[in-house]
Order: structure tokens, then C-alpha cells, then sequence
């Protein structure tokens, strides 16, 4: 007959016990760093007060008193502060969000255009990355600034290619005029995207389960443009445009890109690319030979065997260094200051020539950056998880 397990020993408040004493000691260094930053706040504050510096939040509720150049929402100089920063916010997330998706298309059409059979094409993406990874990115801002501002003609001798004008004054483009149809394929292009999402899980389910592949790319997009166009037409399938013309000093209606959102765009984009080209290129790499020579074995297409063998298996590798390069990019939009796009940083830098509040408005920046950052690494580490091959 067995004898009775005996109960585990109660973990006892010592000083003998490990888990009390990592207790105790992180304990302390939240203290620590607590205390130390209440004694930084409360430095300044004093030495701000003996300079007579002013201090605080109320300016973000007075008139900014100055104009935006560009913006997605509305802005007039005799808004307030918190406004002023809230487009500077959203101008800067416009870069960042671009930039990312661009970059991720071209980063890995660069990286995986090194194993090209094509001796010329490996050249050209050797030749891509070598360049623009070298040259700092303050440099190649300012060059497509210039390019930009001073190589493309003015806006009264503007190229045009159909609708579209290219000078000096930007990109001009034609644009919907915004009525119901647009408000319903906006909502449309929603409900397919969702759609789309399951309909790939499913297909990548039923791929693991058959081995039957299902189109994972074309099928998804198709869904949510069918969903888009069906609510364009529920909507009476308008079609009227908002084109630019050519005025007597300048392009007028239809959409416009500045010259400054275009090189800070196009320069981020370009640098990160680089890295980005090289980060897939490692990842690929990193899969073992085996894994090609047994697509195509099997039959698969180099095409295949990149799409559905390589860089699924490489994603692992690439999916956490591509996270620094996203973040990167975005921390790097804040040199859009020397082209003079209104990001935050330029919003910030106008507050604190008007109001003197430079702990303040350097506190806002430090806080949309640190969101901005922590938001895109929760999104890559969930995507990074659910790409992590599964071990059995």
C-alpha cells in the first residue's frame, strides 16, 4: 500500500526564500526609479521657476496663431494648440503608414530579386542596396527635395500625363467628388477586407488539411474590390471627378502632393528598402537548401517555390528585424523638420518659438513617437506569433 503524498511546504515570507528576495529587489528598483524621476520633475520645475520660465499644459487650449501648410484635417491659425499638434500627429502617421507598406513591397521585391537567375537583375538589386543603405538619409531627403524643387518645371509649364501634373508645386491628380457611392464602397471595401481575412484562413486550413492550394493573394483582393464595387453601386455608381486644370499662376482642384510630403516619403522609402531588401534576403537564406530541392521535386515553380515554401518558412527569421525597420522609419520621419514638412516635430518646434513651453511640447513629441512605436511593435510581435511555425 502506498503511502500518502505529503503536501508541498508553504512558501514562507523569508529572507531565505529566492522568490521573496527577486521580490524585494524589483520592488526597490521601481522605487528607485520612481523617486529619481520625481526628483528630476521636480529640479526642473524649480529651476524653471527661478529663470522664470513658465511651465504647464494650459497653452494647448490658447490660438496657435500660424498656418499649416499641409493637412489632412482642417486647420485654421485661430485654432488651438492641441490642434496644431494633432495634425502635426496625423501628418506624420501619413508618412509612416506609407512609408511602411511601400517599403515592404519594395524591400522584398529587392530581396528576393537577389536570387534571380537573371545575372543582371541580381546586379541591379546588389547595386539598390549597396547605394542607398550607404548614403545617410538626411542626404538623400535633401536630394529628392531638391530634385523636386528644383529640377521639375513650374507650375505654369507643368508636365502633364493625362489628368495628372508634375511641377514644382507637387503632384497634382483628379479626385471622386464625395457623395454616397464613395461613403458605400468605403464601407464596402471594409466588410470585403473582413471577409477576405477568413476567406484566407480558410484557404491556409484547408491547404494544411487537403494539400488542395487555394489562391491566398488574388482570391482575398478580389473579394474585397467585389465588396467595394458592389457598394459603389447600392450608392448610384457615381462617377464624377474633381480634376486639376491648369489656372493662370497655378494647378488648381483636384488633389494635390507637396513637394515635401513626396521627398520625405520617397526618401524613407527608398533608404529603408535597403535594409529591408537584406533582412529578406537573410531570411530566405536561412531556410535550408532541402527546402527548394524539394519543391522542386515536387514539381513548383521557382515562383512557387519562393511564394509557398521559402518565404513562409523565412518569415520567422524576417518578421523581427523587419519590426526595427518599420520603427526606424517611423523615428526617421522626424527629420522631415529640414525639408519643412509639418510633422510634429516642426509643429512643436513653432509652439516653443511662440510659447516657450519646450519641456512641454518636447514631452508631446516624446509621446506620440513612443505610441507610435509601441503600437507597431504589439501589431508585428502578434503577426510574429501567428507566423511562428508550430512544433509538434
Amino acid at each position: 500500500m502506498s503511502e500518502p503524498r505529503s503536501a508541498p511546504p508553504k512558501k514562507h515570507w523569508s529572507w531565505r526564500s529566492q522568490a521573496f528576495r527577486a521580490l524585494v529587489y524589483q520592488a526597490v528598483a521601481v522605487a528607485v526609479i520612481a523617486l529619481t524621476a520625481l526628483f528630476l520633475a521636480h529640479n526642473t520645475a524649480t529651476n524653471m521657476a527661478a529663470r522664470g520660465i513658465q511651465s504647464g499644459w494650459d497653452f494647448l487650449a490658447g490660438s496657435a496663431g500660424f498656418d499649416i501648410g499641409e493637412s489632412i484635417i482642417a486647420f485654421d491659425s485661430g485654432e488651438p494648440y492641441w490642434r496644431a499638434f494633432l495634425v502635426g500627429m496625423t501628418n506624420t502617421l501619413r508618412v509612416a503608414v506609407l512609408g511602411i507598406v511601400l517599403t515592404t513591397l519594395l524591400g522584398t521585391l529587392i530581396g528576393v530579386g537577389r536570387f534571380s537567375r537573371n545575372a543582371l537583375v541580381r546586379g541591379l538589386c546588389l547595386a539598390y542596396v549597396e547605394l542607398f543603405r550607404n548614403i545617410p538619409v538626411l542626404l538623400q531627403l535633401l536630394m529628392w527635395y531638391l530634385l523636386f524643387t528644383e529640377v521639375l518645371p513650374v507650375s505654369t509649364e507643368a508636365w502633364q500625363l493625362g489628368p495628372f501634373f508634375l511641377s514644382k508645386g507637387g503632384l497634382n491628380f483628379p479626385i471622386p467628388v464625395w457623395a454616397t457611392g464613395q461613403v458605400l464602397a468605403a464601407w464596402g471595401l471594409g466588410l470585403g477586407l473582413v471577409l477576405a481575412w477568413f476567406y484566407r484562413g480558410h484557404a491556409q486550413r484547408r491547404f494544411e488539411a487537403t494539400g488542395q492550394a487555394r489562391s491566398t493573394v488574388l482570391a482575398p483582393l478580389g473579394v474585397a474590390l467585389a465588396c467595394a464595387a458592389i457598394g459603389w453601386a447600392l450608392g448610384g455608381a457615381p462617377t464624377a471627378l474633381d480634376r486639376p486644370i491648369q489656372g493662370e499662376f497655378a494647378i488648381e482642384n483636384g488633389g494635390a502632393l507637396t513637394p515635401e510630403f513626396m521627398a520625405l516619403l520617397l526618401g524613407l522609402t527608398v533608404y529603408t528598402a535597403a535594409f529591408v531588401a537584406e533582412v529578406v534576403r537573410g531570411g530566405i537564406q536561412s531556410v535550408a537548401l532541402g527546402q527548394s530541392e524539394a519543391a522542386s521535386a515536387l514539381g513548383l515553380s521557382r515562383g512557387q517555390t519562393m511564394r509557398l515554401v521559402m518565404l513562409p518558412q523565412a518569415l520567422r527569421v524576417i518578421i523581427p528585424p523587419m519590426t526595427n525597420q518599420f520603427l526606424n522609419l517611423t523615428k526617421n520621419s522626424s527629420l522631415a523638420v529640414a525639408i519643412g514638412y509639418p510633422d510634429v516635430v516642426s509643429i512643436a518646434n513653432t509652439a516653443i518659438n511662440q510659447t516657450g513651453r519646450s519641456v512641454e511640447c518636447i514631452a508631446i513629441i516624446m509621446l506620440v513617437y513612443l505610441s507610435t512605436s509601441l503600437f507597431t511593435s504589439v501589431l508585428m510581435n502578434w503577426y510574429n506569433a501567428r507566423a511562428a511555425i508550430t512544433e509538434r
